[in-house]
């Protein structure tokens, strides 16, 4: 359980860092109070800013991302751009080609697109990534190795036909999952490295609903979401009557995670050789919680507000990241990229508006 880590997060000290820029795009149709185009782009999993064609604001979350684009207009016209010209026209015209395509009526129909890159500054080993989902199905992704379409629904075989042979869109791909991509990714991380790469030591409690529920060793506040969280028994990893919770972001940029003991099957006699434990990137020692009663935190006052303040939480980052969810469902491929290119900071700041727009929109087609 201990080796158990998520994805994409950053590692400290000597081990270098691994970081990531994704972009979340979905659009939906006969979907009532649901804005058709949503929007959400994140560095090292937390969130730069989001947009929707509902309220046509693009609204930008950290302040060092508000003080790089103060110093970087072009790039900011850019996500204006994206957000409410090609984007919503580009999503609106494909659902309505998919729902042809797959001879579909009214109803409710989702369709989205995940793409950006990851970085590892130790090795400097970049990867891209470029797919696209339809109604909680994988459509077509991009095999960033040899840039061409991975088709596994039969109404996406035409389309993966005509992607392989677009050279536009070829030279397009390439040069923003590359080189634009990175090179906006290693920008984006050293703006805001003194808030990507901190580490937040959690608070841990131990919680129970009732004296027949499971144990909930519940960590939050904690940061980078680097981090596991498990019960061991004499010093042994438990595997058995636990189930473990995923790492859950909170509204202010930190993580959440549980993970429960079922204690069914546990003598009371033998409640001192339990203990949760929990291990971050960037803390050198584990914090390690015994299982005893009298720390356990069950349905009173306390507990209750505790509750209250992680709902409120949970509501607020529901809010804030709604688009985020709509990619539960997609399933991230990992592709070697054979061959990298050199990019300057030059290219990013130089590059003025009508560039940025010629070079990041061709003719993105769903035929």
């Amino acid at each position: 359980m201990k080796a158990v880590f998520l994805f994409m997060l950053l590692i400290y000290g000597s081990t270098g860092a691994k970081h990531s820029l994704k972009y979340f795009f979905t659009a939906s149709s006969g979907l009532p109070g649901f804005p058709e185009v949503l929007a959400v782009a994140l560095v090292d999993d937390q969130p730069l800013g989001h947009c929707d064609t509902g309220t046509k604001r693009l609204e930008i979350e950290p302040v060092w991302m508000k003080r790089y684009f103060e110093q970087n207009p072009s790039q900011l016209e850019w996500y204006n751009q994206q957000c409410f010209e090609f984007q919503p026209n580009f999503f609106k015209a494909r659902i309505y080609d998919l729902k042809q395509r797959f001879n579909q009526s009214g109803d409710v129909h989702i369709l989205q697109r995940a793409t950006g890159c990851e970085w590892d500054d130790m090795t400097g080993k970049l990867t891209g990534f470029h797919q696209y989902g339809y109604d909680g199905d994988d459509f077509i992704s991009l095999a960033t190795d040899t840039f061409t379409w991975v088709a596994p629904k039969d109404q996406a075989v035409s389309t993966k036909l005509r992607w392989d042979t677009d050279t536009a869109r070829i030279k397009y791909n390439s040069n923003f999952l590359t080189e634009l991509c990175p090179a906006w990714l290693k920008v984006y991380v050293n703006s805001g490295k003194n808030t990507l790469m901190r580490t937040d030591r959690p608070s841990v409690f131990l919680l129970q609903k009732s004296s027949s529920s499971p144990v909930s060793c519940f960590a939050t506040g904690f940061y980078p979401n680097k981090a596991v969280l498990f019960w061991r028994k004499d010093g042994d990893d438990l595997h058995d009557n636990v189930e473990e919770g995923e790492i859950l972001p909170n509204p202010d940029g930190t993580f959440q995670k549980s993970s429960d003991l079922d204690l069914s099957s546990v003598r009371p006699e033998d409640w001192g050789k339990y203990e949760c434990v929990f291990q971050l990137d960037g803390l050198k020692d584990d914090i390690i919680t015994k299982l005893d009663q009298s720390v356990i935190r069950s349905n009173s006052d306390d507990v209750d507000a505790l509750t209250v303040s992680i709902i409120i939480a949970l509501v607020l980052l529901a809010v804030v990241l709604s688009a985020i969810a709509g990619f539960i469902f997609i399933k991230w491929r990992k592709a070697k990229i054979t061959r990298s290119r050199k990019t300057t900071l030059s290219t990013l700041s130089g590059s003025d508006t009508s560039e940025l727009s010629a070079a990041l929109n061709p003719a993105l087609q769903i035929q």
